[in-house]
C-alpha cells in the first residue's frame, strides 16, 4: 500500500479536484491500525509544494515582527508602542478572522493564496524603504496581516483535498512540529539580522512571499473551486451561516468548544511566565525556559501522533483531554522550577497529542462549501481563547499567587473537560456525519449558502 501511495502521490487528480474529504477514521474502521509514514505524506508532490511555501512564510513573519518591534522600540522608546507593532499581525484573527477567511471560498484556493502573497511581498517590500515614517510602516503591517486568514484557509482547505486519510493527521501533525521550528528560527535567525539592520530582516520577508507564491504557483495546479455555483450573500451573513453550521452540528459544536476549553487551559502558564519567574529566583532565563515548554510540547505531541496509529489515537482521546489540566493542577503546592517545566511540558504534550486527531474528525464532517469558513472559526476563537484567558489569569495573577492561579485554573479545566468527556458524542453519531459529508462531497453537492 506504501508503494502504491508513494507512485500515485496520493489519489487522482480526479479526485483531488473534487475535494474528497478524508476516510473516515473512527474507532472501529482501520483493520489494520498502521499510522501513515512521512513517505506517504510527502510522496504527494503537490503538497511538498504546499509544505515548502508555508514554512517559507512562517519563517519571514517572524523576521518582520522581531525588525517591526526593534525598529518602532528604537525611534520611539517606548515599550507600549512596540508591543503594539508586535501584537497588530494577531489583530485581524482577533477582530475579523473568520469573515476574511470567509473570502477564500469564493474563489480557487491556489489563486488566493498566490495573491495573499504577492500583496504581502509588496507591502513588507514598502516597509523596507528608507525614512518610512512610523504610523505608515504599522498601517502596511496591518494591511499584510489582513492577508494571513484568507491565505491560511485556503491553505487549509486544499491540505484536506490533497491529504486523504491517515496522511491528513499525520501531516497536520508533522505541519504542527515544523510551524514550531520556524517560530524558533524565524526568531532567532531575525533577532540576528535585525541587529544589523533590520530593513534587510524585512527585506527577507518579502523575498520569502514572492518565493512562496512561485512555489505555489509552479508545484500546485490549479482546480476549480470544489463546489458548483452557489447563491453568494454579503461576507458578513456568510460567515454567521458558518457559525450557524459549526455550532449548529452535533459533532463539531462539542468539538469546537473542547478545543477552545483546552487551549485555554494550557496557554497560561506561557503567559504569566514572566510573572512566576521571580517565584523561582530567576528573570529572563527561566520567563524563556517556561515560554519554551510549550512548544517543545507540541513537537512531543506530533511525533507521539506519528508513532500511534488511527484506531489507538481516538481511544486516547478522551483520557488525554483529562491529562492536560490534570498535569498542571499540582502547581497549586507550589514545585521547583524542574517540576513545573516538566509538568507543562507533559500537559502541552497531551493537548497537542488530542488536537491533530479531533482535527481530522473536524475536517472529514465538514461538507466542502464550509471548509474555509470553519478553519476560519477555529482559528478565529483559537486566538480570541488565547487572548482572554491570559488576561483573566493575568488579572487573577494581581491579586493571587501565580502557582495559585495556574493550579485553581487548571483545576476548574479538569472538571470542564470531565464534563466534555461524559458527553461526548457516541461512535454512532460520529460515524454517521462522516458518512453524511462524505456523501454530499461525492455528490458534487454545492451545500446551500445557508445551513
Amino acid at each position: 500500500m506504501s508503494e502504491k501511495l508513494g507512485r500515485t502521490g496520493g489519489g487522482s487528480a480526479e479526485d483531488a479536484s473534487k475535494g474528497e474529504p478524508a476516510e473516515p477514521v473512527t474507532e472501529d474502521t482501520p483493520k489494520d491500525d498502521r499510522p501513515a509514514t512521512f513517505r506517504e505524506v510527502f510522496g504527494v508532490a503537490e503538497y511538498r509544494a504546499l509544505f515548502s511555501a508555508a514554512v517559507l512564510s512562517w519563517v519571514g513573519d517572524y523576521f518582520a515582527k522581531v525588525a517591526v518591534t526593534f525598529l518602532v522600540f528604537r525611534d520611539t522608546g517606548s515599550v507600549l508602542l512596540s508591543a503594539l507593532g508586535f501584537a497588530i499581525s494577531y489583530l485581524p484573527w482577533v477582530a475579523g478572522g473568520p469573515v476574511l477567511a470567509a473570502l477564500a471560498e469564493r474563489y480557487p484556493y491556489r489563486r488566493v493564496m498566490i495573491l495573499c502573497d504577492l500583496a504581502r511581498m509588496v507591502l513588507i517590500g514598502l516597509m523596507a524603504l528608507p525614512a518610512m515614517p512610523l504610523p505608515v510602516l504599522l498601517l502596511l503591517l496591518l494591511g499584510a496581516s489582513l492577508l494571513t486568514p484568507p491565505f491560511q484557509a485556503a491553505r487549509s482547505a486544499m491540505v484536506a483535498q490533497l491529504l486523504t486519510g491517515d496522511r491528513y493527521v499525520v501531516g497536520l501533525s508533522f505541519q504542527n512540529m515544523a510551524g514550531q521550528a520556524a517560530q524558533v528560527a524565524g526568531y532567532a535567525l531575525g533577532g540576528v539580522i535585525t541587529a544589523i539592520d533590520p530593513r534587510t530582516a524585512l527585506l527577507i520577508n518579502a523575498a520569502a512571499f514572492g518565493a512562496s507564491a512561485l512555489l505555489l504557483w509552479r508545484g500546485v495546479r490549479p482546480r476549480p473551486l470544489p463546489v458548483g455555483e452557489v447563491q453568494r450573500r454579503s461576507l458578513l451573513r456568510e460567515t454567521a451561516d458558518g457559525l450557524t453550521f459549526v455550532f449548529g452540528h452535533r459533532v463539531m459544536r462539542p468539538t469546537a468548544i473542547v478545543v477552545f476549553s483546552v487551549v485555554a487551559i494550557v496557554i497560561v502558564p506561557e503567559g504569566l511566565a514572566a510573572a512566576w519567574a521571580p517565584e523561582f529566583g530567576g528573570g529572563s532565563q527561566i520567563t524563556g525556559l517556561l515560554m519554551a515548554a510549550l512548544p517543545i510540547g507540541s513537537v512531543i505531541g506530533a511525533i507521539v501522533t506519528r508513532l500511534t496509529g488511527p484506531e489507538r489515537r481516538l481511544k486516547l482521546v478522551k483520557p488525554l483531554l483529562l491529562a492536560g489540566p490534570l498535569c498542571l493542577v499540582p502547581a497549586l503546592f507550589a514545585p521547583p522550577f524542574a517540576v513545573v517545566f516538566v509538568l507543562v511540558l507533559l500537559a502541552a504534550g497531551a493537548v497537542n497529542t488530542v488536537l491533530v486527531p479531533l482535527n481530522g474528525l473536524f475536517v472529514q464532517m465538514l461538507p466542502n462549501a464550509f471548509r474555509a469558513r470553519a478553519f476560519g472559526i477555529m482559528q478565529g476563537g483559537i486566538q480570541l481563547t488565547h487572548a482572554g484567558a491570559v488576561l483573566a489569569a493575568g488579572a487573577f495573577a494581581e491579586r493571587f499567587p501565580v502557582p495559585i492561579v495556574v493550579g485553581t485554573w487548571a483545576l476548574c479545566g479538569l472538571g470542564i473537560m470531565a464534563v466534555a468527556v461524559t458527553r461526548w458524542p457516541g461512535r454512532e453519531v460520529v460515524r454517521e456525519e462522516i458518512a453524511r459529508a462524505t456523501e454530499l462531497n461525492r455528490a458534487g453537492s454545492t451545500v446551500p449558502a445557508t445551513p
